[in-house]
């Protein structure tokens, strides 16, 4: 009966396509649409990430998110270390400013200054050594923004990467290109550069305050988490856990964008979709082929045997279909790979696909197994 199943499946060609085709756009967009949406919020604490030494944070407590800058007191930094428990702090200076290119263009860029004695939140290196960075006006620039956004326009017309060698001005003050690194893509996409704190401040505006974060190293004996609390409470200041930071950051992005809205909707509508034309072909199918259905009723086939065969009809449709769209998904996911665009597919996102495509294989079932429950056996001997 199975087989007889699948030939009446795949003899009618066109509505097996058309159900297929249904079920494959449902899996396509329910897995790139939360893909490219993982990709994109992980991209908001993607800088936490890359710094991956110490196990607290800590700052001012109206910080939501990373890029935030509201600065600390210079004398922070010494009651951090004053807490016990505390390894190490060093400074860390983050902030968002204007450079100009040796073209004379200005573009914004993330000025990451890192601790002048330790270089804590060094980024991977590309090209050049780390230890560059402590010569005179040194920076070092994230080399996909060198290929691409601080690209030199040539008296001729054309255009060249940012070249170590290149002087750039950053707030009126003269900053040498030494060395390229490699960082993860963050969520407002300016180009990185990276120099001392100390050069950090000369860079930046001048202000009472300049200093963003305080890293720390808790002790080996010292739990992360009670001692960022003991750091909050002893120093007015609020500290968070690598893990508790991301989630701050990552909060602070989904309650204050309509970012989750418009993917959810992009999702609902693929669900929508896809359940209408799968549905809408599968209820036809079984239309069209009710007097078979009728025939093997009159034979003596039992309800529960047709219903079985409606059943391996439809999953076999949904197993084809969601391999499609799932496979499309990661050809699409591998063409994008570390580019502009995010994109993140996990095992979860597979099973959340797979079932939605299960849902909307039961849907069809049931607008299906309805006809063929009540059809009668003698329709098959009318004309």
């Amino acid at each position: 009966m199975y087989y007889i199943a699948m030939q009446m499946l795949f003899g009618d060609r066109g509505k097996y396509i058309a159900m297929v085709v249904g079920i494959t756009f449902a899996a396509l967009i329910m897995t790139q649409q939360p893909s490219i949406f993982l990709g994109l919020m992980s991209r908001t604490h993607s800088f936490i990430g890359d710094v991956g030494l110490p196990d607290i944070w800590v700052m001012d407590p109206g910080v939501q998110y990373v890029e935030e800058h509201k600065p600390l007191r210079d004398t922070d930094l010494a009651r951090v270390r004053g807490v016990t428990g505390v390894e190490w702090a060093a400074p860390m200076y983050k902030n968002f400013m204007i450079a100009k290119l040796p073209d004379g263009q200005t573009k914004t860029i993330d000025l990451t200054g890192l601790d002048d004695a330790t270089l804590v939140g060094a980024p991977r290196m590309v090209q050049g050594n780390i230890h560059d960075i402590r010569r005179a006006d040194s920076v070092i620039v994230d080399y996909e923004a060198a290929q691409k956004r601080l690209r030199v326009k040539l008296p001729d017309g054309k255009d060249r990467p940012l070249a170590i060698g290149d002087e750039l001005e950053i707030n009126d003050r003269r900053a040498v290109v030494v060395a390229f690194s490699k960082s993860s893509r963050n969520f407002v996409l300016q180009p990185q550069i990276f120099t001392t704190y100390t050069r950090a401040t000369l860079f930046a505006p001048q202000n009472r305050r300049q200093l963003t974060y305080i890293l720390v190293k808790a002790s080996k004996d010292a739990d992360v988490n009670a001692l960022a609390e003991k750091i909050s409470k002893g120093t007015g200041l609020k500290a968070y856990t690598k893990q508790q930071f991301k989630e701050l950051t990552l909060q602070y992005w989904m309650k204050n964008t309509g970012i989750p809205i418009n993917f959810g909707i992009s999702v609902m509508l693929g669900f929508i979709v896809g359940a209408a034309v799968a549905g809408q072909t599968f209820y036809s199918f079984i239309r069209e082929n009710i007097k078979q259905y009728a025939a093997l009723k009159a034979m003596g086939l039992r309800n529960i045997v047709l219903a079985k065969m409606v059943l391996l009809q439809a999953i076999v449709v949904g197993v084809i279909g969601y391999g499609i769209g799932v496979g499309l998904t990661a050809l699409f996911g591998i063409q994008v790979h570390d580019s502009v665009l995010a994109f993140r597919m996990t095992p979860g996102l597979l099973l959340f696909a797979g079932t939605g495509v299960m849902l909307i294989i039961a849907i069809a079932s049931l607008l299906a197994l309805r006809q063929v429950m009540k059809v009668d056996p003698a329709v098959v001997f009318r004309g």
